[in-house]
């Protein structure tokens, strides 16, 4: 079986090629080996390698630190339809979506998949990954796992509460909270046992909501990693109140995957302490303690 990875020096992308690299012959080709806004050229890439399995994780926009990139709708939809135009020569196309479908202007409680295309969203990115998913609906054989919060080794810590949270825990930083917040995080490494399912299993659906299933606030999460740590830090809160929540029902994907065992969250963020100590001389505490990102996280006033 082969494998085509796109964004495989990405969050997860990287994490991919590291724990099914040696199970499978995966292609991850870099941006100055494959152009993805070339279409001849994606063709050609797919049909001289045999390729069975797309799975597309390449994207751009989404994060705090791509707050203001420009063209997201365009670079991202060429993207993705220079590879799904070639569905008919592969078996499966794997496309990591986005809870950003469902429109993050309201709130996001336990989101169905029947729920979707009530509201378009209003943002680049949003638009973009809704516009993928019309597409995907009426495909034969490609599948759209929605994720809402992925986390694990490899996201930008800068950033990323949950690594934040562990690297300022390890510099003695306090850890801020722009507002609490309910989240659907997912582990990363669980998140790769579900890809490996559909690389493996014939799906049901077209689109599933690829979460944990279950809402956990930023506070919470900055507990555990204090209940962990050895030195706990002070917790600050800037606004009072809640932010929108960002959660969804995974029933669906559960009926398929059957007996799915989930990493605690006290398990993940061992593991990533862990990391985090072995790379600590490579992080700038400058920057950790700048914390210019935090900045722009949205606030519910309403609250």
């Amino acid at each position: 079986m082969n494998i085509f990875l796109t964004g495989s020096s990405g969050f997860i992308g990287r994490n991919l090629l590291e724990l099914l690299g040696k199970k499978y012959n995966i292609f991850a080709p870099t941006h100055k080996e494959l152009e993805l806004l070339d279409a001849e050229a994606v063709n050609a890439y797919i049909q001289s390698k045999k390729i069975d399995i797309i799975i597309h994780t390449a994207n751009k926009g989404g994060g705090r630190d791509t707050k203001n990139m420009m063209n997201v709708v365009e670079y991202n939809t060429r993207m993705f339809f220079n590879l799904a135009r070639n569905s008919q020569f592969i078996k499966k196309m794997i496309h990591l979506g986005s809870g950003a479908e469902y429109s993050k202007q309201r709130d996001l409680k336990k989101i169905k998949e029947n729920d979707f295309d009530k509201y378009v969203p209003p943002d680049d990115y949003g638009f973009v990954k809704y516009m993928c998913s019309k597409y995907i609906e009426k495909s034969d054989n490609i599948i759209n796992l929605r994720l809402f919060a992925v986390y694990g080794k490899y996201e930008n810590y800068r950033y990323k509460f949950i690594s934040n949270a562990i690297v300022k825990n390890l510099f003695s930083i306090p850890i801020t909270i722009n507002q609490n917040v309910y989240f659907d995080y997912l582990y990363i490494d669980d998140l790769i046992r579900i890809i490996e399912y559909f690389i493996n299993n014939k799906n049901k659906y077209n689109i599933y909501n690829c979460t944990r299933g279950i809402a956990t606030d930023l506070i919470s999460l900055a507990n555990i990693i204090n209940e962990i740590s050895d030195n706990p830090s002070e917790i600050i809160i800037i606004n009072k109140g809640l932010n929108k929540e960002y959660s969804a029902n995974n029933s669906r994907l559960l009926d398929e995957l059957g007996k799915f065992k989930f990493t605690t969250y006290k398990g993940a963020i061992k593991c990533l302490f862990k990391f985090y100590k072995s790379i600590i001389n490579k992080i700038d505490i400058k920057e950790i303690e700048e914390d210019k990102y935090i900045k722009y996280c949205r606030v519910n006033k309403n609250e």
